[in-house]
């Protein structure tokens, strides 16, 4: 993980006829209808260089009359052509997001461990790297422990995922996250985590944890017993939540001052590898009503100044929220540059949102140049060394 930017993926996106066992939309619509008043994204994707095999119709249109499509992370052939994304843009990898409380249920069980193999297939075919990521979200307290312990073992040997010579390793061992753990709106007792995080230890492998932006002080968003200092402690990589935490240049600093600072004196006291958040910016009016470009990325500006920030404070690996989350604003992948590239219903955020002209891969441009900054390929730069 030294040296890299690892982004989430989180691979949930469904459609009717994608072929997978839930024939329907996921996390592009509510109540199974199409249309823009029943959207849940924020953002657009650019399916300019999609296969007539890989979209899916909406009941929406584009502005020129003809369907507003998108994809479904079921589609083989779309997922391997992110990691090519990837490849071109010189982007290390992915944390695939596998959500514990949704495995419960046949169908989705079977749609992610499909999703699981496509991040696999795209990893190996282009040289990026990817490791398991659990978000215990929703996840029932009673079975936490067994659902990850479980799940994992069939992971290992059935998937074979830890197979792959492109299965991120960290220090020799392959790299698992649970990310939740010690949010006061989360599951799980001190005692569930530490049963969990020692069941990965004893697996043998580098157990990273997605944790509260409190974990140090256990305030705020995270649970207050005392026993979860020492659960935090405890991982072997510690990545505190940072999304939507700021919005501000000011802020952006601030939160250095108050978080990443002392947190990498805390957990290089305890041996422990940080990995700090940053993202692009957040949008999220269709899923939860909130204001349209919330917190603007100012064309990566947002971005790059908390890139700098973590590198300049000491941190050696950074992970980017998020490649493909059109639903919260985050996403990084080729998205639609204008207007014009969106659907003529509804409300989106294109990326010219601030009045700048960039092209749809502009995000992924600019987190390559990060992964070059983290990496030490290139200087420490505090402003974006790139332009349109």
């Amino acid at each position: 993980m030294t040296g890299k930017l690892l982004m989430g993926y989180q691979g949930w996106f469904a459609c009717p006829g994608d072929g997978s066992p839930r024939d329907g939309w996921i996390h592009w619509f509510r109540r199974q209808e199409a249309t823009a008043e029943n959207a849940t994204v924020d953002l657009w994707p650019d399916v300019s260089e999609l296969g007539a095999d890989e979209l899916f119709p909406t009941a929406m249109t584009m502005p020129d009359g003809s369907p507003a499509n998108v994809f479904s992370s079921f589609n083989e052939k779309t997922v391997v052509r992110h990691f090519k994304w990837m490849a071109e843009h010189g982007l290390d990898g992915v944390f695939l997001q596998r959500f514990s409380a949704s495995l419960r249920d046949p169908a989705t069980f079977a749609f992610r461990n499909r999703v699981a193999e496509n991040v696999r297939l795209g990893a190996e075919k282009h040289g990026r790297v990817y490791a398991m990521m659990y978000d215990i979200s929703g996840q029932p307290g009673a079975t936490l422990v067994a659902t990850l312990t479980n799940d994992w073992a069939y992971l290992v040997n059935t998937l074979h995922c830890t197979d792959s010579p492109r299965y991120l390793r960290h220090k020799g061992k392959p790299v698992v996250a649970i990310w939740g753990l010690g949010f006061t709106d989360r599951p799980g007792t001190p005692q569930d985590a530490e049963a969990v995080i020692q069941f990965f230890k004893a697996a043998g492998c580098t157990v990273m944890g997605g944790v509260p932006t409190s974990w140090r002080t256990l305030k705020d968003d995270s649970k207050t017993e005392p026993e979860w200092a020492a659960v935090y402690r405890s991982f072997d990589v510690i990545s505190p939540w940072a999304v939507g935490r700021y919005a501000s240049d000011t802020e952006i600093d601030t939160f250095r001052r108050n978080r990443i600072e002392p947190d990498l004196v805390e957990a290089k006291a305890h041996g422990i590898d940080y990995l700090p958040v940053v993202f692009p910016g957040f949008s999220w009016n269709n899923l939860s009503k909130g204001r349209p470009n919330q917190i603007p990325r100012r064309g990566g500006d947002f971005y790059w100044h908390q890139v700098f920030n973590a590198v300049d404070a000491g941190c050696t690996m950074i992970y980017g929220a998020m490649f493909d989350e059109v639903d919260e604003g985050t996403a990084m992948f080729k998205l639609a540059p204008t207007k014009a590239q969106s659907p003529a219903q509804g409300t989106f955020v294109p990326l010219d949102v601030d009045g700048l002209n960039l092209p749809s891969d502009w995000y992924l441009r600019v987190a390559g140049e990060a992964t070059k900054m983290v990496r030490g390929e290139t200087r420490l730069r505090r402003k974006l060394p790139i332009n349109p």
